[in-house]
C-alpha cells in the first residue's frame, strides 16, 4: 500500500482522521455551549482516563466547537512545577483578543484587560511576605503580557490567586455577557496542578456557578483528577461534570480504521478488523498505532488478518521505544523495580501492601517511590490503598522487559 496515503496518525494529542466512539460527549459539549450562551446555568466539564484514550484531542475538538460559535478560547497546559497564574492570564488575554473586535465599548474591553495585566503581574501572598523563597524562585521575571494598557490597581492583583482569579474570572465573563457568548478555557494535564492552584480555580468556578457567568473551565487529565478536585474543596463533586474517556467499542474502534480507509478506496477483511481490536485493545492510540504500521506492510486490499500479523510486531517495536520505552527510561532502579513488582501482580489496580509483599519490605519503605511515580504521571491511585498505571498495557511491557 502507498505509506503516503496512509491515513492514520498516532500523535500526542493528534486528532484521527475519524474521531470515532465520542458522540455522546460531543452532544453533551453541544449543549453546554447552547446553555451558556443563553444565560443557562451549566457545570464545567473535566474528562479523566488513561494515557493514549484521546482526551487531548477531545479537548481540542470542543475548543474548535466554541470557537465555531464565536466563543472566546483560552488552553494552557498545567505543569508540576508551576503556578497557573500566568499560563491563565496568557490564555485569557487570547480569549480576550478574540472577543475585542465584536465589542461595541472599548473602554469596557481596556478595563479588563487591565485587570488582566495586574493579576499577571502580580507577585503571591508567600513571595510578596517574603514567606517562600521557593514560589518566589517559581514566579521567575517580572511578566510583560504584551497588554498596552495600565494595569488596574485594586482588582485581581492581591497576591491571594483565590481571590484574584476570582475576580478576573468574573470581569472576562462580562464581556462574554455583553456578546451574547461565552468563554472556555481549556486545562490540559489538570491533575498537575499545584495543590493551592486547584483551591483557587474550584472557587473561582464556584463563583461564576452562582452568579452565572458565561465562562467555563474544561479540564483533562488522569484518572484520579475527581480526588484531587475533591481534596481541596467538597463540593467539587457538584461543580464539574466528570466524564470518563475509555478505551474504543469494537464497533467504533472498526469504524476509526475503516471510514478513512474508504476514502483510499482501501477495505478490510473482517478477520483483520478483529485481529486488529485484539491488538490495540480498543485504545484510540493504538488503534491508530497498529492501523499505520498494518496499511504499510498490506500489499493490497482488502487487508487481511495476515498482514496484521506481519505489521503487529513492528508496531509493538514503536511502541516500546517511544510510547513505553520513554516513560520507562524517566523512572530511577528503585521506581523500576517498584513497577515491577506492580506489573507482577497483573493489569489491574493493585494494593500497595501487596506491591509491597511482592518486594520483601515494608510499605512506608516504599512511599518515596511510589510518591515519586505519582508525580512523574507513571502511576496514579485510584483509590485509598491502590496504584495503577497511568499508561495501557504498560504492565505488559513491563513484564517482556529483561531483569
Amino acid at each position: 500500500m502507498d505509506p503516503v496515503r496512509n491515513p492514520y496518525a498516532p500523535g500526542a494529542g493528534q486528532r484521527p482522521p475519524e474521531l470515532a466512539g465520542r458522540e455522546r460527549e460531543l452532544r453533551q459539549f453541544e449543549v453546554v455551549l447552547e446553555r451558556v450562551a443563553r444565560g443557562r446555568p451549566e457545570r464545567s466539564t473535566v474528562l479523566t482516563g488513561l494515557r493514549g484514550v484521546g482526551k487531548t484531542v477531545l479537548l481540542n475538538t470542543f475548543r474548535s466547537m466554541a470557537i465555531q460559535r464565536l466563543w472566546g478560547t483560552g488552553k494552557i497546559e498545567a505543569r508540576p512545577d508551576q503556578s497557573i497564574r500566568r499560563p491563565v492570564a496568557a490564555a485569557l488575554h487570547m480569549a480576550l483578543r478574540e472577543l475585542a473586535p465584536r465589542h461595541r465599548a472599548p473602554d469596557r474591553i481596556e478595563y479588563v484587560l487591565g485587570v488582566l495585566k495586574a493579576f499577571a503581574q502580580a507577585k503571591s501572598e508567600d513571595t510578596a511576605t517574603g514567606k517562600s523563597g521557593a514560589k518566589a524562585a517559581k514566579q521567575g521575571p517580572r511578566w510583560q503580557p504584551g497588554i498596552d494598557v495600565p494595569a488596574v490597581r485594586g482588582r485581581a492583583d492581591s497576591g491571594d490567586l483565590e481571590i484574584d482569579l476570582m475576580e478576573l474570572f468574573v470581569d472576562a465573563a462580562s464581556i462574554a455577557t455583553d456578546l451574547g457568548v461565552g468563554i472556555a478555557l481549556f486545562i490540559d494535564e489538570m491533575q498537575d496542578i499545584t495543590p493551592d492552584d486547584v483551591s483557587a480555580l474550584c472557587t473561582a468556578c464556584h463563583e461564576l456557578a452562582q452568579n452565572g457567568g458565561p465562562l467555563v473551565v474544561v479540564g483533562a487529565g488522569l484518572p484520579h483528577v475527581p480526588a484531587v478536585l475533591s481534596a481541596s474543596k467538597s463540593y467539587s463533586e457538584r461543580l464539574f461534570r466528570y466524564t470518563r474517556i475509555d478505551r474504543l467499542s469494537r464497533g467504533a474502534a472498526d469504524y476509526a480504521l475503516t471510514a478513512p480507509a474508504e476514502s483510499e478506496e482501501v477495505s478490510f477483511a473482517p478477520e483483520a478488523l478483529e485481529a486488529l481490536y485484539r491488538v490495540s485493545d480498543g485504545y484510540p492510540f493504538f488503534v491508530q498505532a497498529y492501523g499505520k504500521v498494518t496499511w504499510d506492510h498490506a500489499l493490497d486490499t482488502p487487508i487481511t488478518a495476515e498482514d496484521v500479523d506481519i505489521a503487529a510486531p513492528e508496531a509493538e517495536e514503536e511502541l516500546a521505544v517511544g510510547f513505553f520505552g520513554s516513560r520507562y527510561e524517566r523512572a530511577t532502579p528503585a521506581e523500576r523495580d517498584y513497577m515491577r513488582a506492580m506489573a507482577s501482580l497483573g493489569d489491574e489496580p493493585v494494593q500497595t501492601t501487596e506491591v509491597a509483599t511482592s518486594l520483601g519490605r515494608r510499605p512506608s519503605s516504599l512511599s518515596p517511590a511510589r510518591d515519586s511515580l505519582i508525580k512523574k504521571g507513571l502511576i496514579y491511585s485510584a483509590e485509598r490503598g491502590t496504584i495503577a498505571f497511568t499508561v495501557p498495557h504498560f504492565g505488559r511491557f513491563l513484564r517482556r522487559q529483561p531483569d
